[in-house]
């Protein structure tokens, strides 16, 4: 049950990759908070899971972030559903780790297509909504590779670089109309996403580069986010918010 006085209550918030990881710790989160929560994921026997563990104040819906149609029927479900939208976080991403050279322009596309793509597509398709009733909070996950050089993640980097000025772009054009869209751009965060670098073998490198020493869990970035999609953050827009351990300080 969410807190009568949560930091949410009465908003409703549509979570994409909420199947599990930070993802899953954000709807958890805001659900205690008083939101109603719409978990969107590709990963259905998680997604439902998740949501189902959480409570009444959850649902699940399948869902391609890549596919504008898909957006279109999730977002028109959530409408119908509880009649308002007031946040969306742009979680749902996946990692790619090769070189240059022996990156395939399958390999870089499928990760724009998710990262970036999706992004965009969301964004897109809960714009009108949040416009018109001059009231919404928009949060895009980034990373710390959209902020400085990453050697072997030329296409993660690309991708987390277009969120970070996607949100710039997209804070300014609906400013004007209440609507707030910032980014948060987590460091090593402990979640399934670190797989990929330990199947490369490269994790004491990474975490040689995290000035505190550890990595975060998942509950630290869900923090952040929903301070952003609370009205505590009622004047933050267009900015980004690092969770990273000191990563980028230097």
């Amino acid at each position: 049950m969410g807190r009568p006085d949560g930091k949410l209550e009465g908003k409703v918030a549509l979570i994409t990759g909420g199947a599990r990881g930070q993802g899953a710790q954000e709807a958890e989160l805001f659900a205690g908070e008083g939101a109603a929560v719409v978990i969107t994921d590709v990963l259905d026997d998680e997604g439902k899971q998740t949501a189902a563990s959480i409570g009444d104040r959850a649902t699940y819906h399948h869902h391609d972030v890549t596919r504008e149609t898909e957006w279109t029927s999730v977002v028109d479900a959530v409408l119908s559903e509880h009649g308002q939208l007031d946040v969306l976080v742009n979680n749902a991403g996946i990692v790619a780790i090769s070189p240059l050279l022996m990156t395939t322009e399958e390999d870089y596309r499928r990760v724009i297509d998710v990262n970036q793509i999706g992004v965009f597509l969301g964004m897109k398709a809960v714009v009108p909504h949040m416009v018109d009733r001059e009231t919404g909070s928009i949060v895009n996950i980034s990373s710390v590779a959209g902020l400085m050089g990453s050697p072997g993640m030329i296409a993660y980097g690309a991708s987390k670089w277009a969120v970070r000025g996607m949100t710039k772009a997209v804070a300014l054009e609906v400013a004007q109309f209440g609507v707030r869209v910032n980014s948060i751009h987590p460091g090593i965060i402990d979640t399934p996403m670190l797989e990929e670098f330990e199947r490369w073998g490269i994790m004491p490198a990474v975490m040689q580069r995290v000035p505190v020493g550890r990595k975060a869990e998942a509950v630290e970035v869900a923090q952040l986010a929903l301070f952003l999609a609370s009205d505590d953050s009622a004047y933050s827009t267009g900015s980004e918010f690092v969770v990273d351990g000191g990563m980028t300080a230097s």
